[in-house]
């Protein structure tokens, strides 16, 4: 019977888009329609090409699979938002005793910093016997630290969403399709390193509520799965310049969230950003096997990723106001990613069908691992350069690596750029470099003018 109505879908949506082509479209209604399916059903316009990321049923659909994902989510954030508001509605923190209440203060409630158990947060710090020899090692071990560390993240990514492991000269192989997976191995090792550090580091006394943390959390999981699940659709080179345009939608999100106000270069290199990725990915030809539907599709789970993402960057920006360390954001938040990926995979039943994978092919594990070494290892590095060399200097690294990483993936994957789209490429990174300088010149007049001392650098 299913089976039955997925041919009737399929078939009817043939028809329409066919009517569509020749001009027969005589209503409105609908149209969103077939704009859908072509989305999440991208065999649909392959005009007879198979795409590059086949799906063997319905239940494989990207969309399909994200609505299953965020309903295992929310089978958490909903009994936890219930409770949070049920221990508030009865004063919990005047009348509650026994075992648990640290535990409950602590999640819902949070801790009011004392001013003698303040531990300043990591700031830049120059001691007057550092040499600028030894300041240009240090610069230079941050610099190697960052690129090595994202651009085998960036490199093992692309390998492990879009080639085949167990491939030999009679079987083509399977590919790891369960992007959740990924992200919960990340989570983990993240959430030990933060861990770890927390304990061997003297850290702030924390006062934020820990359920504040599953806010951003919740966004950071989303954002990291349409990350990994564009890879499918899309090229590493079209990615990567979608992350270098987020500062469009951080700078919405900074309006709506935090009611931000923006300088008027902040404007102009926004919409520098926007031409150049626009010309790049207008000139840019097809990627091998892909089709206009999955261009769509793989543009869709890009949005998705940084609307997601500059939703995180701006909680997290709020959350520092509760004098919280790096490494302490850190823990907090792949806490409950671990908790939401470990939750909806084994709901799912995925976690075992992961880890048979991981069995069946050890080459996947190592990436697997690699990759999660990397991701850890590399928010280290951001927290290291920013609180000795600030938020500038990083900028320009971080900068650079995408630029890297883009020429790395076209050598290794032959991803081609044309002479338009590098120019586009070009335009974007000029632009982000123009926004750095230009924030580091109003710093310096805010200096001059009001000669009191420097905020600490928020990640």
């Amino acid at each position: 019977m299913s089976k039955e109505c997925g041919e009737s879908v399929r078939g009817k949506a043939f028809g329409e888009l066919e009517d569509l082509r020749a001009g027969r479209w005589d209503s409105a209604e609908g149209g969103w329609w077939a704009v859908v399916v072509l989305a999440a059903l991208p065999s649909l316009g392959a005009g007879g090409e198979t795409p590059e990321a086949p799906s063997e049923s319905w239940m494989q659909l990207w969309f399909f699979r994200f609505l299953v994902n965020a309903a295992g989510y929310a089978s958490f954030m909903v009994p936890g938002y219930l409770m949070v508001q049920y221990f508030r509605r009865k004063n919990y923190l005047e009348t509650g005793r026994g075992l648990c209440f640290p535990l409950v203060k602590t999640c819902v409630f949070g801790n009011e910093p004392k001013a003698s158990d303040e531990v300043p947060l990591a700031s830049r710090t120059e001691p007057a016997e550092t040499t600028p020899t030894w300041q240009a090692l240090k610069l230079l071990f941050c610099a190697a630290g960052l690129q090595v560390s994202y651009l085998t993240w960036g490199v093992l990514q692309e390998r492990v969403m879009t080639r085949s492991y167990g491939a030999t000269a009679t079987s083509p192989g399977e590919r790891f399709t369960d992007s959740q997976f990924l992200v919960l191995m990340n989570r983990v090792l993240a959430l030990i390193v933060a861990g770890l550090y927390c304990i061997l580091c003297k850290q702030p006394r924390h006062g934020a509520p820990m359920y504040r943390y599953s806010f951003a959390s919740l966004s950071n999981v989303l954002s990291s799965w349409c990350q990994y699940e564009a890879l499918k659709f899309v090229s590493f080179p079209t990615q990567v310049l979608a992350k270098a345009s987020k500062v469009i939608p951080v700078m919405l999100m900074g309006r709506l969230v935090s009611r931000r106000s923006y300088e008027h270069w902040e404007y102009l290199t926004a919409g520098l950003i926007s031409i150049g990725v626009s010309m790049f990915l207008l000139s840019s030809g097809p990627e091998p096997r892909s089709s206009p539907a999955t261009m769509l599709s793989g543009l869709i789970l890009l949005a998705g990723y940084i609307a997601f993402d500059s939703f995180t960057s701006n909680w997290q920006d709020a959350l520092f106001a509760c004098k919280m360390s790096s490494v302490q954001m850190m823990f907090g938040v792949n806490l409950f990613s671990c908790l939401f990926t470990m939750g909806s995979l084994l709901e799912q039943g995925a976690l075992l069908e992961g880890t048979r994978f991981m069995g069946r092919h050890s080459e996947f594990a190592a990436h697997a691992l690699l990759l999660s070494v990397c991701s850890a290892c590399g928010q280290l590095f951001i927290f290291y350069t920013i609180g000795q060399f600030g938020a500038a200097m990083f900028t320009i690294i971080m900068t650079l690596r995408q630029a890297f990483a883009i020429l790395l993936s076209c050598l290794l994957y032959g991803h081609t750029i044309t002479v338009v789209g590098g120019l586009g490429v070009a335009v974007v990174f000029a632009a982000l470099l123009l926004r750095v300088y230009a924030r580091g010149r109003l710093k310096q007049r805010v200096k001059k003018a009001v000669p009191v001392e420097s905020p600490v650098q928020k990640v």
